[in-house]
């Protein structure tokens, strides 16, 4: 699988890529069987280690997706950013269409799954930590039974991610007028486009003087 990126759209620069991922962690788990795809939405745990990057997540034992993962173990995981629509109004010619900027990151790579009670534990802390680190010790004090209970009904994923893309479309092959305009545009209340803008910035898109 691979991800349609016009040049002036795509971004390598790891460290930016991570951000979104971090900041948007729930991410559209894809596969392929026979020919259809497959798909599952949960939130994933980024990791770097010796260069490389994991990705640490679970899924409902219930859910048939992971038992693919056995023997086709290849997965892209899908990050959504923010997204808005660029009315035509907003640029300096009338002879412009509508269209749609938005902000996604794919991470290929292979998953293996874990049964393994220590294992699935270490990636529910992990999440724990990441997202509502005060109740760790909510988590530590439940009944060993209980917390078993619970990892029991789950599966544990390690994803070693081969290849980083991503597209931050954000009106890059529009003038600089263009840029400046569409940045304030969507940016302003009411429209919830604040995420968007805010990624121009951080880019220095829409910046220029």
């Amino acid at each position: 699988m691979s991800l349609y990126q016009p040049s002036h759209f795509a971004v390598g620069d790891r460290a930016t890529l991570l951000a979104l991922m971090r900041e948007r962690p729930l991410a559209t788990l894809v596969s392929v069987v026979g020919g259809e795809p497959h798909f599952t939405h949960l939130p994933l745990e980024v990791q770097e280690h010796d260069g490389g990057i994991r990705l640490l997540g679970h899924v409902a034992r219930a859910n048939p997706h992971w038992s693919q993962w056995v023997d086709r173990p290849a997965v892209t995981a899908i990050f959504h950013g923010p997204d808005g629509y660029v009315s035509p109004r907003w640029y300096s010619t009338r002879e412009a269409v509508p269209t749609w900027n938005y902000v996604i990151v794919h991470a290929c790579g292979r998953v293996v799954i874990t049964h393994d009670s220590e294992a699935k534990e270490r990636i529910l802390k992990a999440l724990i930590d990441r997202h509502d680190r005060d109740y760790r010790a909510q988590w530590d004090e439940l009944g060993e039974e209980y917390r078993e209970k619970m990892k029991r009904a789950i599966v544990g994923l390690s994803i070693e991610v081969e290849r980083l893309e991503g597209k931050f479309k954000l009106s890059q092959n529009r003038p600089a007028a263009d840029r400046r305009r569409v940045r304030a545009e969507i940016g302003a209340p009411p429209g919830g486009g604040q995420a968007l803008a805010a990624w121009m910035q951080r880019l220095g898109i829409g910046t220029e003087d």
